[in-house]
Parts: C-alpha cells; sequence; structure tokens
C-alpha cells in the first residue's frame, strides 16, 4: 500500500508566461495554484485550483487538508473526498472547494499514473472520440470582435462565446440591448449559420434586463445564453426561462452538488457548467453530471483556467454522456509556461481536441516553475458605474 508523503502548493505568476493580447482568453489571469502530491513510491500527481485574486487563501487551505492527507493511502480518493468536505463544521465556499478540487485531481492523477492509463479510462472508458471545444474571441470593439472571430476560425475553433459589454442597468437598458445584439449579429454573419454561438451574461442583470437581452438574440439561434442573472436564485432564473425561448446556462459560481441541487430539480436551465477547479474537481463534477442527466440538463463545464483545469475538464467530457461542450484556454501557436506543462500538445482541429492519451491527467510541474514566474500580488480593482458604486463583472 502506498502512502502520500506530501502535499505541496505552488504559485506561479501565469501573466508572465501567457503574453500579448491575448493573455486573457488563454488563462492568462494573474496567478495560478498547483498542487503537487506524491508518494512513498514515488509517483507525482498534480492539479490546478486557481481562484484569480484568492491564490494565497486557496494555497493556505491546502496546506491545512496536508495535515490530514499526508501519512493516508492515496488511492482511497473517494474517502479522502468525504473527509475534507465533512471534517471541519464550516463546509463547502470557494475557497475550501478550489483547493479541494485541486486535491482530487492531483489523486486522480497519481490513479491513473500507477496504472498508465489516462484518468477516462478509469471512469469507464469513453463515450466519445473527439471533444467539441470553444473559445473567446475578445476584442473592444465590434471590427474587432468580427475580426479575432476570424482568426479563432483559422486557429482550428468552430464555437465562440462572448458578452455583454458592460453593466446593464438594473429596470431597463434598451440601448445595451441594442449593442449587444449588433455585437452578436456580427459575430453570427462572420460565422455563418453551421458555426454555434453563446453569450455570457456574467450574471449581470436584473431578470427583466435579461429577458430583454436574450429575446433580442434569439433570431441568432444562440447554444446558449449563460448567467443572465446571478446564481443561486432559482426563482430569477425561472422567470428568465420562462419568457424566452433560449437555452439557459449557470454554474460556474456553484461548487458541489448541493449548489446545484435545486437549479437541476427545478429544470431552471438547460446546460450546467461546473468548473473543475472549484466545483469539488473530478469526482464532485462526474456526480453533478449525472444528476443532471436525469433531469435531462447538459454540462458545458467552465474553464477560462490553465493547463491542470483543461486536461481535468477533457477527460470528464471524454467519459459523460451528456457533455455538449468544452470552454477552452489552449494557446494556439505555442506558450511557454503551457507547452511545459502539458505532457503531450492538445491540437484543435474542425473544432475539436482528441482524448488525452497520456497516464493520469497529463499534465507535470517542476518547481523551479514556481521560480522562474514568481506569485505576484494581484490589483484588487473592480467594476464601478457611473454613479460611483460597485458594478459587477
Amino acid at each position: 500500500m502506498s502512502r502520500i508523503v506530501e502535499v505541496r502548493p505552488f504559485m506561479v505568476n501565469f501573466e508572465q508566461g501567457t503574453g500579448g493580447a491575448d493573455a486573457a482568453r488563454y488563462g492568462g489571469r494573474g496567478n495560478m495554484m498547483i498542487v503537487r502530491i506524491r508518494t512513498d513510491d514515488g509517483l507525482e500527481g498534480f492539479g490546478e485550483g486557481t481562484l484569480p485574486h484568492k491564490t494565497r487563501a486557496v494555497a493556505g487551505a491546502v496546506e491545512d487538508f496536508a495535515e490530514y492527507l499526508v501519512g493516508q493511502d492515496d488511492t482511497l480518493i473517494e474517502r479522502h473526498w468525504q473527509v475534507l468536505y465533512r471534517n471541519s463544521f464550516q463546509r463547502g465556499g470557494v475557497i475550501l472547494m478550489t483547493a479541494q478540487s485541486a486535491i482530487d485531481q492531483a489523486l486522480w492523477d497519481i490513479a491513473g499514473k500507477r496504472f498508465g492509463v489516462p484518468v477516462w479510462r478509469l471512469m469507464g472508458g469513453a463515450v466519445r472520440d473527439r471533444i467539441l471545444l470553444y473559445t473567446h474571441p475578445g476584442g473592444a470593439s465590434r471590427d474587432e470582435l468580427v475580426d479575432r472571430t476570424h482568426q479563432r476560425i483559422e486557429e482550428g475553433y468552430r464555437a465562440f462565446k462572448t458578452g455583454i459589454p458592460g453593466t446593464a442597468e438594473w429596470i431597463s437598458d434598451r440601448k445595451k440591448v441594442q449593442e449587444t445584439y449588433e455585437n452578436i449579429a456580427a459575430v453570427r454573419d462572420a460565422v455563418g449559420d453551421d458555426m454555434k454561438v453563446m453569450v455570457d451574461a456574467h450574471g449581470k442583470q436584473t431578470p427583466t434586463v435579461a429577458i430583454e437581452i436574450a429575446n433580442a438574440l434569439e433570431p441568432l439561434d444562440l447554444l446558449f445564453f449563460e448567467e443572465p442573472v446571478p446564481p443561486r436564485n432559482v426563482d430569477a432564473m425561472l422567470l428568465v426561462s420562462a419568457a424566452t425561448n433560449v437555452p439557459l446556462a449557470t454554474g460556474e459560481r456553484m461548487y458541489n452538488r448541493w449548489d446545484f441541487r435545486t437549479t437541476i430539480e427545478s429544470q431552471a436551465v438547460a446546460v450546467l457548467q461546473p468548473d473543475l477547479g472549484h466545483a469539488g474537481g473530478i469526482s464532485e463534477t462526474r456526480r453533478i453530471a449525472a444528476a443532471a442527466e436525469t433531469y435531462f440538463m447538459g454540462i458545458a463545464p467552465h474553464n477560462p483556467r490553465g493547463p491542470g483545469v483543461t486536461l481535468a475538464s477533457l477527460h470528464i467530457a471524454a467519459c459523460t454522456p451528456n457533455f455538449i461542450i468544452q470552454e477552452s484556454s489552449i494557446p494556439i501557436g505555442g506558450d511557454a509556461l503551457w507547452d511545459e506543462m502539458l505532457v503531450e500538445p492538445l491540437v484543435v482541429e474542425d473544432g475539436y481536441v482528441g482524448l488525452p492519451q497520456a497516464p493520469g491527467i497529463g499534465i507535470r510541474f517542476d518547481e523551479s516553475i514556481a521560480e522562474r514566474y514568481p506569485f505576484q500580488g494581484r490589483d484588487t480593482g473592480h467594476p464601478v458605474l457611473a454613479d460611483g458604486s460597485v458594478g459587477d463583472w
């Protein structure tokens, strides 16, 4: 029986390894946190728990969890999940669940390496031959948005998501509705009828404004309209769902199956978006997806992060029947940090990426990376509205 001998978090400044204007799209969002778990028989597992602006808090939670994990049998993944979630009177929340997610990924990584197979093979095998991706064109203007969409097509993508500019007013915002429609219509014109288009509202709207926007966008044939209202208010989401035919999606700010339960049971959305880096890792995302399947909901895992969450998400996509599409921040054309952390390159072709084939999850990490890309404190700035009040991202 093998035992865990080390659980160590590493903080890495991602933006140093992802240069240029596309840094945000490729996961260059400040600091990344990687967990390394070592066993007494020489195996190493890695998991990513990146949480912008809260890197040190997540690393501290990993160190707290390490007090239990060191000395334990590394193969007891589910037992360790239960202990980490339940051994404190205070459960869940984004800090603890992000730390737990990274640890869970690392334990599955060790399991795959121990048997010499990719993680999806340990979960019953693949249900598909390739994985559909979408990405973010970005752009500060409509013309730039369209131009970048064409660039993404050249890179191999066939599905695209963009957002609503700025923060909408609370009651009615016809100007914002029109601006959003014109932006998305320009993307639809650029990609044609056969490619997929999504819109992320970032939960910035009240139901009344969200309904206005959704109904305006309905003729553009969206795959889904993401976070039209803030998360966890199921009644608000149901108001939007009842007033539009556009499929709705939510879930990136829900952190375990209990957070998702009422949204699933109410059938408030068509698509759930658990994040492998926040929602309890591979183990818990698998359970969330299974619960969603019983209500005929699809999953499209959230992922604006680095190589660890990206690869972990692909393993879930490979073996999950109700998977729809995977958010992608894979750098096209090479990136120093990604190239160093990927065991095998990820190639986007005709909108898809192949199934991961490396044993475990498929990432590697040398602690010198943390030395070469050291943690840097981040500006805690936030959106500000015209009257000086706090806005939403």
